[in-house]
């Protein structure tokens, strides 16, 4: 009887919305397995981006020719009508944990190395890559429109030719597909442009541990770069934009555009993060950052201008780099983190909960797939990449993601013919 009067409950309310809002137009957002409303998805229509109501409802100010939705925890969808528009639909959005595979800028041009990873989607639980569309050392790996991407050298070498035609094959098998945009560790446009380049005491561009340089993230014409890339990614069809190295380097006595102070470190994130939606927006992409794994525990920026509390609202996936090996310090309890990797990684994700008020699905943690090179130098197989999956599947996150340097995975861990 209980669950009748439940029933007759949301249909009322139901009925009230689109009654208020009839001439108007409505879209009605749903679960396609419960169809039970959901709250907050995102639906672009007219240049607009909006959210939905607690009844999954939200008024069209005019009948929309294309609609995008999406909702974290859900594929995203695109509705098109060739008439004078739609003015009143319910979308049913399809339930989704995307697990990832990585492949670099080299990797997704290597027919050996892609398609082992194709392989192992093929007879696991996996169901998306992660690529590399601005990889670590600034490449482009694909022929693309952005200028200042063959003008600085970000396109001496190209490992795609053509990346829609991929993405298309990838589609058609299902698989999601995620760009990982690499934003300000960018050897090629710092030292092409060297006004753009973060500098050491000396004046001089300033090299990293691995010889690189960095851009300067306080510059606009830096994010203006960057997002160039990320829009044409979403326009080539990537269901996601994750960007990457979206933070100052940790290292002290660099000189920058601004004083590097927290204030100014967060304020320049969080401001190209509001840029990127805005460019982003029409394309119905997620747009997701990775994160240092004690950004989950830390209340500062940890001096590189990552604050959870303020990335938080910028985005539609958080994803914390929680491999073991990285834990220098472990947590508390936990010295050694290689060897306690479940706890690593339930424990970090359930500090979030103490922190802000963010439904779990907002997050998707990036898991160790490769030997460890900080503390006993073991390799991570069955049982520790096993123990990291369980915990990100118990803290309830949007899938994960498994990260290995090399390419190479050997599917340890991963539940054969689980999908």
């Amino acid at each position: 009887m209980m669950t009748f009067a439940r029933g007759l409950l949301a249909i009322l309310l139901l009925l009230v919305a689109v009654t208020a809002w009839a001439g108007a137009g409505w879209v009605r957002v749903v679960d396609a397995h419960t169809c039970r409303p959901i709250e907050e998805a995102l639906v672009t229509a007219a240049g607009r981006v909006e959210r939905t109501d607690q009844e999954g409802v939200l008024a069209l100010p005019a009948p929309a020719r294309v609609i995008g939705v999406r909702a974290p925890g859900y594929r995203r969808m695109d509705w098109s009508d060739s008439g004078p528009g739609l003015s009143s639909i319910e979308i049913r959005l399809q339930p989704f944990q995307p697990k990832a595979l990585y492949l670099s800028f080299y990797g997704i041009g290597d027919a050996g190395l892609r398609g082992a990873a194709l392989k192992l989607l093929d007879e696991t639980e996996l169901n998306a890559l992660v690529i590399d569309v601005k990889g670590d050392r600034g490449g482009v790996p694909y022929p693309s429109g952005v200028a200042l991407a063959k003008e600085v050298g970000a396109q001496k070498t190209i490992t795609v030719r053509d990346m829609p035609a991929l993405l298309a094959r990838l589609h058609a098998q299902g698989i999601y597909t995620v760009a990982r945009v690499v934003a300000f560790k960018d050897d090629p446009l710092a030292r092409a442009r060297p006004a753009l380049a973060i500098r050491n005491g000396a004046g001089e561009v300033w090299l990293d541990g691995e010889g690189l340089a960095w851009s300067d993230p306080f510059r606009h014409e830096v994010w203006d770069y960057v997002i160039d890339i990320a829009e044409e990614a979403a326009r080539l069809g990537f269901d996601e934009i994750q960007f990457d190295y979206l933070r100052f380097p940790d290292t002290t006595g660099l000189v920058f555009a601004k004083a590097s102070t927290e204030a100014n470190r967060v304020a320049a994130i969080g401001g190209f993060l509001a840029e990127a939606r805005r460019r982003l927006a029409p394309w119905n992409v997620f747009v997701a950052a990775n994160v240092f794994g004690y950004v989950l525990w830390n209340r500062g920026d940890t001096d590189i201008g990552q604050r959870l509390e303020d990335l938080a609202p910028l985005l539609d996936y958080i994803s914390p780099m929680l491999y073991p090996t990285t834990f220098q310090f472990g947590i508390s309890g936990y010295r050694d983190p290689v060897a306690h990797p479940y706890e690593i990684v339930n424990l970090t994700l359930q500090n979030v909960r103490k922190r802000i008020d963010l439904p779990a699905t907002h997050f998707r943690p990036w898991l160790q797939d490769f030997r460890d090179y900080a503390f006993d130098h073991r390799e991570f197989g069955v049982d520790e990449i096993g123990a990291q999956i369980r915990a990100a599947e118990v803290f309830g996150a949007n899938g994960w993601m498994l990260w290995n340097p090399r390419n190479i995975y050997s599917g340890a861990g991963l539940r054969r013919n689980g999908k």
